[in-house]
């Protein structure tokens, strides 16, 4: 039996999961395009199993190419299949190194996704030889690499998919966004064809000479929480497995108090099917997700432990957040402002329907003042003796 999954990437065999095919569509719709992708998410949005899920589409695009260059002698078929090699890369243990160390792991993450690809259809040998006589040294050579790899592959079109790329060494981040861009402007076929960056910084954030724009031809895509109905598809996985029924108003106040935030919804769900041990003959109430509720909103999880730190990373948080919670007034959600900004890319507040800040949803409320409330409500000098130590 799958269960809610909370830790890591959601695997569908193992998992509950929404599958947002529309937004998966969108996704992969930019990619025949040709555009160069970004995707900035605060951590543990579901970022990384929506990459996945694309490169799983790809994947399948690739192998539905190769069948097609097999019988080469239809034409016709053969200028409409889509042929996608899908490069998948890694930058979070990167931050740390050199330039050089940078491009030789870059070289290493590009010859393995190649080989995985051609390997199974038999096309190596020329392809090894390339790579071998081919190394990244830098950004120069990353051009020059990719320039011969298209006229080596012919038809097929390079898909270049990375993963926290905020990891990306500062000595190497903006020479390497150049050449991307310099690529993509290339009056030559292009080569990467589409390239998709997954970050929880935006480009704009990262640290960079400010003075130009590296990577002005991006086309941003917003991966958005849970609607109500997707929170309802998810729930329903496991009713159809199980047979315990979710009641109407409990899938609402999940969504409510979440606001769709998915690590949360899975949580809560987590609690309910299998923390609390209600009666799989039962169906879970409105008094049931009360006492889940409560549990969550004083347990200690990764998602709650990343909302807590990122909001004392700056001091001046607790004075933004508490105007946005209990000031008539409001703040404008004004993204020009650093902490503004940096607070909505912590995924700790959002833009509301009047254009003003608001707190991402109830539960981060309540754990936001929980943080920040004294712990003897400065009362201590009434209570202790002067020469107390």
């Amino acid at each position: 039996m799958r269960r809610f999954g909370t830790e890591g990437r959601v695997d569908p065999a193992q998992h509950y999961f929404v599958p947002r095919t529309n937004e998966i569509a969108d996704f992969i719709n930019r990619v025949r395009a040709g555009k160069y992708i970004v995707l900035f998410a605060p951590r543990q949005t579901g970022k990384t199993t929506f990459f996945r899920r694309v490169l799983d589409v790809l994947n399948e695009e690739t192998r539905v190419g190769s069948e097609v260059e097999i019988f080469r002698q239809n034409p016709t078929a053969a200028a409409t299949a889509a042929a996608y090699l899908p490069i998948r890369l890694d930058f979070q243990v990167c931050h740390n190194l050199s330039a050089a160390e940078f491009y030789a792991y870059l070289s290493k993450g590009i010859r393995s996704q190649i080989e995985s690809v051609f390997q199974k259809q038999r096309r190596m040998p020329s392809l090894s030889q390339f790579l071998d006589a081919t190394p990244l040294t830098n950004h120069i050579s990353m051009i020059d690499f990719f320039r011969d790899l298209q006229a080596l592959l012919q038809n097929q079109r390079i898909v270049l998919m990375i993963d926290e790329f905020d990891g990306i060494p500062q000595s190497a981040l903006s020479d390497f966004l150049y050449a991307l861009r310099l690529i993509y402007l290339s009056d030559e076929l292009r080569c990467p064809y589409s390239v998709g960056i997954v970050g929880v910084k935006s480009i704009t954030q990262l640290d960079y000479d400010r003075s130009v724009s590296p990577f002005n031809i991006q086309d941003e895509f917003r991966l958005p929480n849970f609607t109500l109905e997707q929170v309802r598809e998810l729930l329903s996985q496991y009713t159809e497995e199980v047979g315990q029924v979710f009641m109407p108003e409990v899938i609402e106040s999940i969504h409510k108090q979440t606001a769709g935030q998915p690590v949360l919804v899975n949580r809560l769900a987590q609690i309910l099917t299998e923390t609390l041990d209600i009666p799989k003959n039962e169906p879970i109430t409105i008094a049931y997700f009360t006492t889940a509720h409560t549990r969550l909103l004083r347990e200690r999880n990764t998602n709650i432990d990343h909302l807590t730190t990122n909001i004392r990373r700056d001091p001046r948080f607790e004075s933004v957040l508490m105007h946005i919670m209990t000031r008539d007034e409001g703040v404008d959600f004004n993204l020009d402002d650093d902490l503004i900004s940096e607070l909505a890319t912590y995924g700790v507040i959002q833009e509301g329907s009047d254009g003003m800040c608001e707190i991402l949803n109830p539960i981060y409320l309540y754990r936001i003042l929980r943080t920040f409330k004294p712990t003897v409500n400065g009362l201590e000098d009434r209570y202790l003796p002067d020469d107390t130590d």
